[in-house]
Formats: C-alpha cells, sequence, structure tokens
C-alpha cells in the first residue's frame, strides 16, 4: 500500500471559493476513479489557507492507472480548466508515503 498526501494551498481569502469549485466540479469525478480518500480536510491550525488529502493506492501500478483515467476524464478536465482560471490556487506539495512496519498490526495485549 502506498498513501498519496497532498497538500494544496489557496491565496489567502479563497479558500472557501476553491473548496466550492471543486465539491461542485471535481469532487465526484475524483471519487469515481480513485476511490473514496482517507482523509480530505481544511486546515484549521498552522497554514489555514491550505487543505489536505490522502488518497490510498495498492502500489504505484494502481496510483498510475487510476491517475490515468482521471486524467483522460473529461468532468475531471473541465474541473481542472476552472481551477487555472479562478486562480484560487498557490501552491501544490505532493509526498507519497508507505506505512510503518508496524502500522495496522493488532495491539499486543
Amino acid at each position: 500500500m502506498i498513501l498519496d498526501h497532498r497538500t494544496y494551498t489557496c491565496h489567502p481569502g479563497r479558500i472557501k471559493k476553491h473548496m466550492k469549485l471543486y465539491e461542485d466540479h471535481g469532487w465526484e469525478a475524483q471519487r469515481r476513479h480513485l476511490g473514496e480518500p482517507v482523509v480530505y480536510g481544511a486546515v484549521e491550525t498552522g497554514d489555514v489557507n491550505s487543505y489536505v488529502h490522502i488518497w490510498v493506492y495498492e502500489d504505484a501500478a494502481d496510483r498510475a492507472a487510476k491517475r490515468a483515467a482521471l486524467a483522460a476524464d473529461p468532468e475531471w478536465q473541465a474541473f481542472l480548466k476552472l481551477s487555472a482560471e479562478s486562480g484560487n490556487l498557490a501552491s501544490q506539495v505532493n509526498t507519497i508515503l508507505t506505512p510503518a512496519p508496524f502500522f495496522g498490526k493488532p495491539a499486543k495485549g
């Protein structure tokens, strides 16, 4: 299993607009191809202009196949165009994580 941890930072004052744009035009397409995220939330402390989402994949090949299908989806392409035109996003950081060897094992005792 791998985890795709993504942090997006919006320009100040634009996160609510961006989240609404995504809810209306991107959410369904992304879930259709990637499944349900482990986390999708706005940052409440620290950089409050940011939001984070984490997606789980079987492996790098699974991630590549799902992301390719998403990229080819006309609904997703339309969202990306709207997102670019909105100018809400300032930056994006993607991190691929692998679980620690003890993660997911039952507690002893």
